[in-house]
């Protein structure tokens, strides 16, 4: 670490103005201290995405495409102070899991049943979310989460949506388009349906529901830490 670097930390944490950023920024997605939630956890010395400071400011400026990390209206200085206060965050040790990967794998391919809708290096079903580098997005604590309350954070734009026709036939699925006169699902299969809304008696939309099951009392304390352990290492960048 440069002399400028530290100055430039010691003149941040004087005026606290990374930190106060930071919480108006920064914590509703990745905890107040760094720990992680719906985004990643910061508190770790290394970040996969930012492994120097001009991968970081670059990252806190423009968002990662693709994820849920969006980019920022800040000026210079105010995203220095920010990477500045990720930086602090990270000179902690790293968080050590309890549980055992490979009991963790062997959940989510047998007991949980986690593939036939969730996708790892091109493996698996396409109905949720493809799970590569889960591990970069989420912390151990949200991914614990959703295994037990899934519908707790619903990802943003997701529409549980069920409907029926005048014929009394039934879809269920996640919304892939709609538009005035139409609307398009995916069910738990993966087939697509087209519904024409004049043809349908019944359209229910839900925003906070999630159609993945809880997995509270199907899995054991120690066995959801072993998937949390197992989901928290997949972390494949893309």
């Amino acid at each position: 670490m440069t002399w400028l670097l530290l100055l430039q930390m010691s003149a941040v944490a004087q005026t606290g103005g990374g930190e106060r950023l930071f919480a108006a920024q920064c914590a509703i997605c990745h905890g107040q201290n760094g720990e992680g939630g719906r985004g990643p956890t910061l508190a770790q010395p290394v970040l996969p995405r930012a492994p120097d400071d001009a991968a970081l400011t670059r990252v806190i400026r423009a968002g990662i495409a693709g994820t849920g990390m969006p980019g920022t209206r800040l000026n210079e200085a105010e995203t220095q102070e920010i990477a500045l206060h990720v930086r602090k965050l990270g000179q902690v040790a790293a968080a050590v899991l309890p549980g055992d990967v490979r009991r963790g794998e062997a959940l989510y391919r047998g007991k949980g049943n986690c593939a036939q809708c969730h996708m790892i290096d091109r493996a698996g079903g396409t109905f949720g979310p493809d799970l590569s580098n889960i591990g970069l997005r989420r912390s151990p604590r949200h991914l614990r989460e959703s295994l037990v309350d899934p519908s707790a954070d619903v990802p943003r734009g997701f529409v549980w949506v069920r409907a029926v026709t005048n014929g009394g036939k039934t879809a269920s699925g996640a919304r892939v388009n709609e538009d005035t006169f139409s609307i398009q699902l995916r069910d738990s299969s993966g087939t697509h349906h087209s519904l024409w809304k004049t043809e349908l008696r019944e359209l229910r939309k839900e925003l906070s529901k999630s159609p993945m099951p809880s997995y509270r009392g199907v899995f054991q304390e120690a066995e959801l830490d072993d998937l949390v352990a197992f989901l928290a290492g997949l972390r494949e960048a893309q």
